[in-house]
């Protein structure tokens, strides 16, 4: 862990770039030499987004790696209109996104690319005699792009999506997941009792519940903990939790591959009347 760096980041809890640059000058100045940035297009907690240009052009003056973890917001990236938050990644040396996150793939398929595959190969590759073959050099080994060996056919779940789907089919759905979280924040917004915590930027929403006559936020935080036991253990809806400046966050994801607007709906009632009972 003493190896590993953290960068400030902003209101919107998106890495400062003119923080990474002073960070790396002190690395630097006391002898080390940084060796990758992990930049981010929406983090997990609340799918902030790093500015790409900016630190792909601090990495490439210093000569590191560039990794951009796309997880889960990178299939956005279908849409042209989202494309801005990629802005700069041709400047990244390696790039990942998980289809199984909301490219409705089942668990696990996540898709990597790499600048130079042979930087990659060079890292993992391994040649007993016994897994010298005549083809070597022909074609791709993929037992040399990572880890394991062998490696399951995950592709074909990818495909078959794509088949069923088409692309614009997935960017149809894709699009609604947008529309549907900017609805609910715009009835949080609205909402004297809620309050948005994180930019929506995707079909993640982040919020609490904001009880008038209460302010002391520890006990703001156990009413939104007890608010979220309260709503999955009911079993008509469930979401998950982070803290964003120490406030108990709660989390709502809308990228279900068959997701309605009623669904998002009676799940915001239900929010509301159990928020009003506690």
């Amino acid at each position: 862990r003493k190896n590993l760096v953290k960068v400030a980041v902003d209101k919107n809890f998106s890495m400062q770039s003119s923080a990474l640059h002073d960070t790396i000058e002190a690395d630097l100045e006391a002898g080390f030499q940084p060796l990758c940035v992990i930049a981010t297009i929406g983090t997990t907690g609340s799918t902030a987004v790093d500015p790409i240009r900016q630190i792909g052009k601090i990495c490439s003056k210093n000569n590191i790696w560039l990794h951009v973890d796309a997880a889960y917001a990178g299939t956005a990236m279908v849409l042209p209109e989202m494309r801005h938050f990629a802005d700069g990644l041709e400047l990244a040396d390696s790039y990942v996104f998980n289809p199984h996150k909301w490219m409705f793939t089942n668990f696990d398929c996540s898709a990597y690319f790499v600048r130079d595959p042979q930087m990659l190969i060079r890292t993992f590759e391994i040649l007993p005699e016994y897994l010298k073959t005549r083809t070597r050099g022909q074609v791709n080994d993929y037992r040399d792009w990572g880890v394991a060996l062998g490696r399951r056919f995950r592709a074909l779940k990818l495909w078959f999506v794509i088949r069923n789907f088409g692309v614009e089919g997935i960017r149809q759905k894709v699009r609604l997941h947008l529309e549907l979280a900017q609805w609910l924040a715009s009835e949080i917004r609205q909402s004297a009792d809620f309050e948005l915590l994180a930019p929506v930027d995707f079909s993640l929403v982040c919020f609490r519940y904001l009880p008038s006559g209460i302010t002391d936020e520890a006990s703001i935080n156990e009413i939104n903990e007890q608010l979220l036991q309260t709503l999955n253990a009911g079993g008509k809806l469930y979401m998950t939790h982070t803290k964003l400046n120490g406030k108990y966050t709660l989390r709502m994801v809308i990228a279900q591959t068959y997701v309605e607007k009623h669904h998002v709906e009676n799940a915001w009632k239900l929010i509301r009347e159990t928020a009003g009972k506690i």
